[in-house]
Order: structure tokens, then sequence, then C-alpha cells
């Protein structure tokens, strides 16, 4: 299983860096990958012109169309983050463009951070500009981790933006659920050297994203991973998890939350925090082999059946029990659970495995 230092998307590791922050070099800027950047299949041109690639995948001829969904990445990933489910969603009659969110894959500002108004902002012009693409057709925003701290913020400030939201992993790890070494080492640090980039090998982790090997191989070595972060593009995100967090208040019926028992990138403290928040209507989906990178998991069949499911019958049943394991979780588990000092330290059992954490 490839751990903390080769899956650079983890925001737990990324945020730990800045701990060690005494023992990171000055590093040149992120800039272009030594491996050319594959040709998009389309590009979306943002009000004030910026430029983000996308991939695209559509129905097979003949298939009758259920759909578009617009897909937002994660931290440190791309439009290649849907390389697996989309096809899945395309054979489904669904239409999905996944572009690279400013400061990621190949767009101009890769290695910075553009700021959540600025990623929001995007997130609405998209869609937009897919409704007008598409009229009458249902949009769908799906999204990870990271995107979807941003579909969050945008599903509670403008309901209407999409038709549909299914929020995979959502980054809620706000500072409130974050132990103060951490907070303190973050502030700190972006005062003192917001340019700094840190790589993953500062400090040794043991933290895994998924458990498909195959595929955190190919997020590893796909020129569009942006490998480390800037301490500003850090305490960015941190800002937009606190806003995530707050934000799951105010979710529409319209949307679907999907997280993993063993999600060891957000901790599951902040999951349960923000679960609590949410209202009644907003269906929520529990996997206990599941981990951060749901969509891309070894059981990510059972995640596609379920999101397929619940947008053709939003009050069916998900046929994984994700719901009723959700139910049992948060009756169970979901408030009692303490704020981890850290990620969880680098042990394995006698199996090679990680055990369940912190539950």
């Amino acid at each position: 299983m490839i751990r903390g230092r080769v899956a650079v998307s983890t925001l737990g590791a990324a945020l730990l860096l800045a701990v060690g922050l005494n023992r990171c070099k000055a590093l040149a800027p992120a800039g272009p990958s030594a491996t050319p950047f594959p040709p998009p299949d389309l590009v979306f041109h943002m009000r004030d012109g910026f430029a983000l690639p996308a991939r695209e995948w559509l129905p097979p001829p003949g298939t009758p169309q259920a759909g578009i969904i617009l897909a937002l990445h994660g931290f440190t990933d791309s439009r290649d983050a849907w390389a697996l489910p989309a096809p899945v969603f395309a054979a489904a009659g669904y239409a999905v463009f996944a572009p690279d969110e400013r400061g990621f894959g190949a767009t101009a500002d890769r290695g910075t951070w553009a700021g959540q108004e600025v990623m929001i902002g995007d997130a609405a012009d998209l869609a937009a500009q897919l409704r007008a693409r598409f009229p009458g057709k249902r949009l769908v925003i799906l999204a990870e981790s990271m995107g979807s701290a941003i579909a969050m913020c945008l599903a509670a400030r403008a309901p209407l933006t999409a038709d549909a939201y299914v929020l995979t992993s959502p980054a809620v790890w706000g500072r409130a659920y974050m132990a103060w070494p951490v907070r303190g080492a973050l502030w700190a640090a972006n005062i003192v050297a917001p340019g700094w980039r840190l790589t993953g090998n500062e400090i040794p982790l043991d933290i895994a994203a998924s458990d498909n090997r195959a595929a955190l191989l190919s997020l590893a070595h796909d020129p569009l991973t942006l490998h480390g972060a800037t301490v500003a593009m850090l305490h960015g995100l941190v800002d937009l998890m606190d806003s995530a967090q707050a934000a799951a208040a105010h979710l529409p019926p319209s949307a679907l939350v999907l997280n993993g028992r063993r999600d060891q990138v957000v901790p599951l403290a902040a999951t349960a925090a923000a679960w609590a928040q949410l209202p009644p209507g907003v269906r929520r989906g529990f996997y206990l082999n599941g981990f951060h990178l749901l969509l891309r998991d070894l059981d990510r069949a059972l995640v596609e059946a379920d999101i397929l499911s619940w947008l053709t019958n939003p009050n069916a049943w998900l046929p994984s029990g994700a719901d009723a394991n959700a139910a049992a979780w948060q009756s169970d588990h979901g408030w009692a659970a303490a704020i981890p000092p850290a990620p969880p330290a680098g042990h394995l059992d006698g199996l090679g495995e990680r055990p369940v954490w912190p539950y």
C-alpha cells in the first residue's frame, strides 16, 4: 500500500508537515512537470478569462442521457482523479466534465492558492456554463475531498446552482478540530515562510489514502499531480475546511454525503462534527471499509452503485446498506470522538494492516 510520502494528495500528511517546518528546505516554487502535461479534452474559460483544462467522458452512442456531472477533484489532484469512476457514470447516461481547479493540474497558476472565494466562484461559473451548454438537463456536482468542501460552500449559498450534490469524503478538518500545536505551527509558518514548499518527506507519516495500490501508483506518477504544497496553500486549505464545516448546517436536501470508516486523511472526529450539523433531509452513507478516496478504493463499485441509485431515486435505500451503516455510526460513535492530536502513528497490526482509527 502506498503511504503518506507517495500519496501526496492526503490532507493530513500535508498539514502535519507544518509542525516540522524547521526541518524543511526552502524549495523552488512548483513549476512545470518534467513530463509533458497531456492535452485536455476541452478548456473552460472563467469570467476573468482564466483557463481551466478539463477532461470529458460522454455516454456511449445510443445511451439515453441521464444528466450532466461536474466533477471537482481534491487537494494536489487533477482532472485525472475521475479516470476510474467517470466511465461508469458515462455508461449510465451521464456526461462527465472534470476540470483542473485553479492552482492544480495543468493550470497556469499551478502550485499557488487562488483563494476559496475564487474557487467557489469557479464552481458556480462551471455549473452555469454546463447549464447553458445542456439546457434542461439535470446537473449534478460530484466532488471529492477539497472539491467537496468547495461544493459544500456553494450548495449552502446557492443550492439551486445544481440539481444534486454528491459529496465524497468532504475536507472538513477545520481549526476547531485540530490540536493546538498543528494550528499554531501552521499559523506561524504562514507568517514566517508562506512560500516554503513541503513535499511530504519532512515528517515520516504512514497514511493511506486508499486500499487500491494501482490507483495510488497512478496518482503518484501522473504528471498532473502536484507533488508538494506551499505553506500558503495549506493555510488556504484550512480556511476552506473551516468554511465547509460551517456550511454543513446549510446543505440542501438535494445533497448526498459519503464517508469511509477507514479514512486516515480527514479525522473522523471532524467528519462527525460536520454530520452533527447536517439538516435531516441530507442523505448520508458510511462505508465500513472505505478509505478517503472512496471512488478509487477497491470497493468503489459499491459507492458508484449507491450514487447512481440515489440519483435515480433519492428516497430509496442505498443498495450497499451504507445509509444503514451511517445511522449506526452516528448512534454509536459519531458524537463521542475525541479530537486526535495528529494523524495516527505509523504502526501496523500483525497482518500488515492499520487498525481502524480512531474507532
